[in-house]
Formats: C-alpha cells, sequence, structure tokens
C-alpha cells in the first residue's frame, strides 16, 4: 500500500518502532563518541560529500564550495520525499534518522572551521572556514555548530515521536 494509491500511511508495526530506536541509539551514540563516525553511513556520507564540489563546479566555481555539504542534505531530503509519497512510514523515518546524522557530521566540520585539525578529503581547502570567512561568521563557527547539532538531535527525536503516534494510531501489535 502506498499513499499514491490508497491517501494512507503504512502501519507501522512495534517491531519497525524498535528497530528505528535500535538504530537511532546507535547512531547517536557513535555519532556522540571519540570518533564522530558511524562506519558504513558515514563513508557513504563522505562519498556523496566529495561528488557534490565536482557537482555543483559544473554550475559555478563559486558554488564548488557548498556543494559537498548540499549534496549531503539532498540525498536524505530525496529519499525521504520519494517514501513520502509513497506513504511509507517506517522508511520516511529512517531519511529522517540518516539526514539527523549528517547534521551531526557537518556541525563537526563547521565547528572545525577555525582551528582546522580534522584531516580533510581532497586539496586541503576546509569548505567551512570558506563558507563561514564569505558569510563573516567565522567566529561564529562552533556557535552554529551547535545549532545544526541541536537540529539533528530534534528531527531524530521528531521522527522516533512520529512513529510512536503512527504506530499507536494504527493500532498495530508486534
Amino acid at each position: 500500500m502506498n499513499e499514491e494509491d490508497s491517501g494512507e500511511w503504512e502501519p507501522v508495526t512495534g517491531w519497525g518502532v524498535a528497530s528505528y530506536l535500535f538504530f537511532a541509539l546507535l547512531i547517536l551514540w557513535l555519532s556522540h563518541s571519540e570518533g564522530h563516525w558511524v562506519f558504513l553511513l558515514d563513508n557513504a556520507n563522505l562519498a556523496l560529500h566529495e561528488a557534490g564540489h565536482p557537482a555543483l563546479s559544473l554550475i559555478s566555481d563559486r558554488l564548488t564550495v557548498y556543494g559537498g555539504t548540499l549534496m549531503q542534505l539532498v540525498f536524505p531530503l530525496s529519499a525521504g520525499f520519494h517514501f513520502y509519497r509513497r506513504g511509507e512510514t517506517l522508511s520516511v523515518a529512517f531519511a529522517v534518522l540518516w539526514l539527523g546524522e549528517n547534521l551531526f557530521n557537518i556541525a563537526v566540520y563547521m565547528a572545525d572551521a577555525r582551528v582546522q585539525i580534522l584531516p580533510l578529503v581532497g586539496n586541503g581547502e576546509h569548505d567551512w572556514t570558506e563558507i563561514f570567512s564569505r558569510w563573516g561568521v567565522l567566529d561564529w563557527d562552533t556557535g552554529i555548530a551547535a545549532l545544526v547539532r541541536v537540529a539533528g538531535w530534534l528531527l531524530i527525536l521528531a521522527a522516533a515521536v512520529w512513529l510512536g503516534y503512527r504506530h499507536r494510531s494504527a493500532s498495530v501489535t508486534f
């Protein structure tokens, strides 16, 4: 069943909610541990980030620096939109989890803009140092990063609450 056909969301089982909570807690723990790295997910995110630079450079050299972060955000947003149109409740929640986890990585990168201690891929230019310098907010890097991190937490929490609501309203058991 999908929303295009029936106008309704797929029901969410207790197992679906439990699987989301398990992966959300695992991702939250790994994202906030010393390495800030969720192996499989973040390797894919890094590949998307790096692919975003040359993709946006096709439009403008000035936009190239934004391509990495934009690509990291576009993919989970596109996946979420696709699943939303189909009424796939659990898949939407996992796309939001992916988006929130991406915001954690972006926040780590932002917070590094002044100190530049993270190892970088490519030619060694720091995207967020360039972006924040252009915007005149380089001194605010850690504050902006904190807001982005909070946004990631709120997205992940909102998806969990929404799943719980969808499970309860569907009156589906495990």
